[in-house]
């Protein structure tokens, strides 16, 4: 198969003009960069945004002929991964994911470039065996390669520098004078976030045990070990992420921030870095955020019909506040952002205070807190209100001074969204009072208030379908002579973390009625107005997760989870 149709001498970029993928201006283009770059064409057809992977790799099945293949979600065997180098399968971007069927001469090979010959010819000789080249993104590619050699790659970069290390110290050098620029670290360190990066990670870990080096992933809310190291490696690691972090390299005993921009797979990451010192050593936590994954099309967010209707008619308000809660890791500024891309208009000028801005959106005028300059929530705020401000964003209301100008500015004629820290949007009007602003201007400000949490969904090829059980259909709210009631559970498999894949929020949406602004107005507690409510047609976040659980999106012990003060 390889021998006929793949040595035809089809050309990339005639072969995307044919499909339509991109115009004769655009190959252009992209053959113009390609002069001065060591990219494929096709690399840098994506970056210059003329296509994505998909639709290039899509392109390349209909013209070429061959399969596509997403080898992340293939169980592939030992012997297979052991065929082909790790170095071999980054240089050619490629991954062997099975023998063809009754003929074990034959290795099925996911590949980004199924017409590159040297790739063909390379893999002919090491294997001595006959190639089928299938389709796949690069993307899947190496995600596939991290999975099967991330850790063995940087078990031998953390090798390598305990090498170089312990020959440093039979010199009688300093170990720690140049550490830092050592490239086994360097190694280590890029591996680390590009692994993150391709798992989905929000978080990484570097924690310092006792005798060893831990680093963990939180993927889909989730903490999970990923590799250990020496302890001795510890010190060359944190100066290093000091180093990409803008830190002092020197300061070991003080709590520091960091931020490191770094490019995966051609998508560019934000991430903030935190290191404080522990007992055997400073531990490092990295925050991951994509810089175009907080803006999103609001129908991906979770809500339901009604609920869309709700947030929709909160965000019709010419003026007045609306605020989003939660803890923290709960989706808040998606939802924020969300909301701010959907007011995004010409007509309005729409300003936001932020510590930090965490994602850039064109056309809105975005300030950064900075609290050493003098520049606060607070006094942010008071220049914005002169700038002729439609809608304001405050990344998150701390105080009683920053909630009564952000009040102040609602009653005046302005729209303002922002975040608390509050477990329920009934508990959100008290935590104002609380921060000392009047009852009768919360009642006068606030349109609505929407709490929310994120689920992991359960991975749709190997979630387990049983019955619920009567203690779980009374928690649940569901009578225990209502039948067979379906719940799923998480199992496992190849395409997913321990049987989830993904998150999707849960909500709670209070719309501030008249009946509720009595109540507010009068200082009423928590519960009467959940139970008001509640009678005007709100779902409470057990009861919207409880639909997700329903409907086999996530699982019983998930909808516990987000919805257990209830």
């Amino acid at each position: 198969m390889a021998g006929e149709v793949y040595r035809r001498k089809k050309r990339l970029g005639d072969m995307l003009i044919q499909e339509g993928v991109i115009t004769q201006e655009q190959l252009q283009q992209a053959l113009e960069a390609k002069r001065t770059s060591e990219k494929r064409l096709g690399e840098i057809i994506v970056e210059l945004n003329f296509a994505t992977e998909e639709t290039i790799t899509r392109a390349l099945t209909r013209q070429l002929g061959v399969e596509m293949v997403n080898p992340t979600a293939a169980k592939i065997p030992d012997d297979i991964l052991a065929l082909i180098p790790a170095p071999v399968l980054r240089k050619y971007m490629l991954i062997p994911f099975a023998y063809a069927p009754n003929n074990p001469n034959t290795l099925r090979v996911a590949m980004v470039d199924p017409m590159d010959m040297n790739a063909l010819d390379d893999l002919q000789m090491i294997t001595h065996l006959e190639i089928e080249p299938y389709i796949a993104t690069a993307h899947d590619v190496m995600v596939c390669i991290d999975r099967h050699f991330g850790n063995a790659d940087s078990l031998a970069a953390a090798e390598a520098y305990a090498k170089e290390r312990e020959s440093k110290m039979l010199a009688g050098e300093d170990e720690e004078t140049d550490e830092v620029g050592d490239s086994p670290i360097v190694v280590l360190v890029r591996n680390m976030i590009e692994s993150a990066a391709r798992q989905r990670a929000s978080d990484i870990h570097v924690e310092a045990l006792e005798t060893k080096v831990r680093v963990r992933y939180r993927i889909d809310g989730a903490l999970f070990e990923q590799i250990t190291y020496d302890i001795g490696l510890l010190p060359a690691i944190i100066a290093r992420l000091k180093i990409i972090g803008g830190m002092d390299i020197s300061e070991k005993r003080k709590p520091q921030d960091g931020r490191i921009s770094q490019t995966v797979d051609r998508v560019e990451y934000d991430i903030r870095v935190s290191i404080l010192p522990t007992y055997y050593g400073e531990k490092c936590v990295m925050r991951l955020a994509m810089k175009t994954a907080l803006t999103r099309n609001k129908k991906d967010l979770g809500f339901s019909d009604e609920e869309m209707k709700v947030f929709d008619h909160i965000l019709a308000n010419p003026h007045g506040i609306i605020l989003v809660t939660g803890p923290t890791g709960s989706g808040k500024s998606t939802t924020l952002y969300t909301a701010l891309s959907e007011l995004n208009r010409e007509e309005v000028n729409i300003i936001t205070v932020e510590d930090p801005v965490e994602a850039n959106i064109n056309g809105i005028n975005q300030v950064h807190v900075n609290v050493k300059a003098g520049l606060t929530f607070a006094s942010a705020l008071r220049s914005i209100l002169r700038q002729d401000p439609d809608i304001i964003m405050i990344g998150e209301i701390r105080d009683g001074e920053t909630a009564g100008i952000a009040v102040q500015a609602s009653i005046t004629g302005h729209l303002v969204v922002s975040t608390l820290h509050t477990n329920s949007s009934a508990a959100t009007i008290a935590r104002l009072m609380d921060m000392g602003v009047e009852s009768y201007l919360i009642a006068d400000s606030v349109v609505g208030v929407i709490a929310q949490r994120l689920v992991r969904r359960l991975c749709p090829k190997c979630k387990k379908e049983r019955f619920a059980t009567d203690e779980e259909k009374e928690t649940m709210g569901i009578p225990a002579n209502a039948g067979n009631v379906v719940l799923y559970d998480p199992v496992g498999c190849q395409n997913c973390n321990r049987g989830y894949k993904g998150r999707i929020g849960v909500y709670e949406i209070m719309e501030i009625t008249p009946r509720l602004k009595k109540i507010i107005s009068h200082k009423e507690d928590s519960d009467v107005l959940k139970k008001a409510a509640l009678e005007e047609g709100m779902s409470t976040l057990r009861m919207s997760s409880v639909r997700c659980c329903l409907q086999g999106i996530t699982s019983y012990s998930e909808m516990l989870r987000v919805s257990f003060e209830e």
